[in-house]
C-alpha cells in the first residue's frame, strides 16, 4: 500500500465551490464516492484547505494502490467520475483526465506505528 500526497492551488474566488464540492461527497454523494474508493482500493483519504501567501491550496492525502487511482478517476465515465473531475477541474484547474507527465510526488517520510 502506497500514500500520495498532493497540493493543488485553488483557482481565486473558489474557495466555497472547494467546500461545497467536499460537502458533498460526504453528504449527498458520499455513496458514489465510496464505491469509487473501494474500485480503486483506497482505505484512506484527507482533503484539507491551506491558506498560503502564495493563495489557498487544497493539500489531499490518500492511502491505496495511488496508480489504479489516479487511472480510474482519469478514465472512469461514470456519472459520479464526470462530475468529481468536473468539480476537480473546477475548483482547482487540475484536470484528472489528462494528468501531466512526470512521476508523482515523493514521499519521503511516511511513518506509522
Amino acid at each position: 500500500m502506497a500514500v500520495f500526497n498532493g497540493v493543488f492551488p485553488i483557482q481565486e474566488g473558489k474557495e466555497d465551490a472547494a467546500r461545497a464540492f467536499a460537502a458533498a461527497v460526504l453528504g449527498a454523494r458520499k455513496a458514489d464516492f465510496d464505491a469509487l474508493q473501494a474500485r480503486s482500493n483506497i482505505t484512506r483519504e484527507t482533503w484539507a484547505l491551506q491558506e498560503t501567501p502564495m493563495g489557498n491550496v487544497m493539500v489531499v492525502w490518500f492511502e491505496g494502490d495511488v496508480e489504479k487511482a489516479f487511472q480510474d478517476l482519469a478514465v472512469d465515465n461514470s456519472e459520479f467520475v464526470t462530475w468529481f473531475r468536473g468539480q476537480v477541474k473546477d475548483v482547482t484547474g487540475f484536470d484528472l483526465a489528462a494528468p501531466p507527465e512526470g512521476p508523482l510526488p515523493d514521499v519521503i517520510v511516511d511513518w506509522h506505528s
